[in-house]
């Protein structure tokens, strides 16, 4: 079976989205062209952000736009209740003819309790079984009510001539998302269809994905696993390392610590680090200098490097931020690699999005097996459309080594 790539959309952009002088904020005009971009590119589909824009009210813009992509939509069970959701999904998908997906988030305590939902974290996957199969049970086309622990839903009562919308997808909406901690790991095993982790090198990768699915087995189900990853695909593997060498020349050491915090925890570059990887502590010793470590000194496997990103400087480990760097053949041959080790989909981004994801499309995605649905066309470089997307993005600075 082949793999799905799917791309990014996001409002904050940029060569440099980390940095204030090499970023800035996609308008709604802007948001339009990524989605348009993606979906004539022929990806999968697209994450869509969660920092600022309510996912799927953006999910139901952008269909109207698109005519394939699906959009894997971020929800926080709870926050509205599983019916109305559920209403919500039988809507956008009977718009988008099927294309709405559900990326399940269950949040921090912190960010939770900030839009009024105050369950605590292990209580919480609990609560999120529950939602999501009542969820589930409505949008199939179930009237029989749900009464659950934390859910309790009244049946409903016919009006003739005025019948529930039915579904779109079925069974029913394919379940995406993530969880690490025990409890994590054990709701993603009982509801999940793909199970999401950040990135890490192959190996470890697929041993995590192994021992998720076997707890999902345990439960008489099977997963569908994805990864999520950051990209610098050029021509040549010179070409490839002296951009990531810009990223590192671009972001400050400022920067780079705060964004280090997020995995070094409260007290920053004073937690002692324990460790047997060498590079771990060179990476530590180079920041604690006021230095950001060398470019080679963040690659912890072949083509998977830990540089800075939006989503953290993964100096430790892999994690939120991690990329994959290479010529295109090195990079479609790391994919390879992931996928021999179960990864079915990839969640990818470069900066910024719109050209980035052409490059992709005009290099990579001809050498993957894809398994995205349909027919994924040829990129055709004379297409002016590429240009009139490309021309959406402010002017900014572009290196000169490809």
């Amino acid at each position: 079976m082949g793999i799905k790539i799917l791309w990014y959309i996001s409002s904050p952009d940029g060569p440099i989205p980390w940095e204030r002088a090499q970023s800035w904020q996609n308008d709604p005009a802007q948001l339009v062209a990524q989605a348009q971009n993606i979906d004539r590119l022929g990806f999968y589909g697209a994450l869509l952000a969660t920092d600022q824009h309510e996912s799927l009210s953006l999910t139901g813009l952008l269909v109207a736009y698109t005519q394939r992509m699906k959009f894997l939509t971020a929800q926080h069970p709870g926050l509205i209740t599983p019916a109305k959701l559920a209403q919500m999904a039988l809507t956008v998908d009977r718009f988008s003819n099927g294309r709405l997906l559900f990326n399940v988030v269950n949040g921090n305590d912190v960010g939770l309790k900030s839009m009024g939902m105050p369950i605590p974290h292990d209580e919480r996957y609990a609560y999120s079984h529950e939602f999501w199969d009542a969820f589930q049970q409505l949008y199939a086309g179930s009237n029989d009510g749900y009464a659950g622990k934390y859910i309790q839903i009244a049946p409903r009562a016919l009006v003739p001539l005025r019948s529930p919308l039915p579904p779109t997808q079925t069974p029913t909406m394919p379940l995406w998302g993530a969880g690490t901690s025990e409890p994590g790991v054990e709701h993603s095993a009982k509801l999940l269809d793909w199970y999401l982790s950040f990135a890490d090198t192959p190996p470890r990768l697929g041993e995590k994905f192994r021992k998720v699915g076997a707890r999902a087995a345990a439960h008489g189900r099977q997963l569908r696993f994805g990864t999520r990853l950051q990209i610098i695909v050029r021509d040549t593997e010179e070409q490839a390392w002296a951009h990531a060498q810009w990223i590192l020349d671009q972001t400050s050491h400022e920067t780079a610590v705060r964004l280090a915090g997020r995995q070094l925890g409260p007290k920053g570059l004073d937690q002692e680090i324990e460790s047997d990887d060498p590079l771990v502590h060179k990476r530590i010793e180079a920041l604690r200098a006021g230095r950001l470590p060398a470019v080679r000194d963040l690659e912890v496997y072949p083509n998977v490097w830990v540089g800075p990103s939006p989503f953290g400087f993964d100096i430790l480990h892999p994690w939120a931020g991690t990329w994959i760097v290479g010529s295109t053949e090195q990079v479609a041959e790391r994919l390879k690699e992931f996928h021999a080790h179960g990864t079915e989909a990839f969640i990818l981004s470069g900066w910024p999005l719109v050209p980035e994801a052409q490059r992709i499309a005009r290099t990579l995605l001809p050498l993957l097996d894809l398994d995205h649905g349909f027919e994924v066309p040829a990129f055709d470089e004379g297409d002016p459309e590429h240009a009139r997307l490309a021309a959406t993005l402010p002017p900014h600075e572009a290196p000169t080594h490809g």
